[in-house]
């Protein structure tokens, strides 16, 4: 448990700098651990609501929060998150969901660009509530707040700079994991994953503390970081890949 809490709080360090929860990539080593699967969204999830409670605090304290730009975001992820954790999900889908969510966050983190403040252009209302809604019962269905698949979009299609998209992020993945542990919970009350994996809660608390305090800061820039995580999340999809392939590597 040391070396697992280890990890979670490192990575909880690095996704919190650029306003994530880390829930893909808690998720992922759940998996390669062992831990089994149906326990990993609820254990996951509530990783990332102890993470982004504090980023939604320090980034919206240093002013790059939105209300405007997160709100139809929001509210179409929000049912489809609950509606997510409520869907039965096979081991084998499970996996796949995993594996190519990971692949695409870090393949797409690694070259996020950074948009002058002329580039930037609000979606539209329409825009905005499928792609929340989407990525809403994507996060439920696999136990992750989005926000790892919204920050890199909103950069990349120029609908925000870096340090609004983290804040953004940050409340995006901290409404949809509530909406998906609800959603974990209506399908398995069972709090036992929850109460053996205590230190994991510890452990990520700390770090997402550390990280967003730094990261929200308008000192520290984010390219590092987030090509970092881009490496560490691919890295980490990949190997679960592997291992579900050849469960004997």
């Amino acid at each position: 448990m040391l070396a697992l809490s280890s990890s979670f709080l490192l990575i909880a360090l690095l996704y919190s700098m650029v306003g994530f929860g880390g829930g893909s990539s808690y998720a992922a080593i759940l998996a390669a651990s062992g831990v089994a699967y149906t326990a990993i969204p609820k254990i996951s999830l509530l990783c990332n609501l102890l993470v982004v409670t504090g980023g939604s605090y320090h980034f919206g304290r240093q002013g790059h929060f939105s209300w405007k730009l997160i709100l139809p975001f929001a509210v179409a992820s929000v049912p489809m998150a609950f509606a997510g954790g409520m869907l039965p999900l096979d081991k084998q889908t499970f996996f796949l969901l995993m594996t190519g969510a990971l692949v695409l966050c870090g393949l797409r983190i690694l070259f996020l660009p950074d948009r002058r403040p002329e580039e930037i252009r609000t979606p539209s209302i329409a825009v905005s509530l499928l792609v929340g809604g989407v990525l809403g019962l994507l996060s439920g269905l696999v136990g992750i707040g989005g926000g790892i698949f919204l920050s890199p979009l909103l950069i990349n299609l120029g609908w925000a700079r870096s340090k609004n998209a983290a804040a953004v992020a940050s409340v995006f993945i901290l409404v949809n994991s509530l909406a998906g542990l609800a959603g974990q919970f209506t399908k398995n009350p069972d709090m036992a994953p929850l109460i053996s994996h205590w230190p994991l809660f510890a452990a990520v608390f700390i770090g997402g503390q550390v990280g967003s305090r730094v990261g929200s800061h308008q000192s520290v820039p984010h390219a590092w970081v987030q090509k970092s995580t881009g490496i560490l999340t691919l890295f980490i999809g990949i190997k679960l890949l592997v291992d579900a392939v050849h469960p004997s590597h």
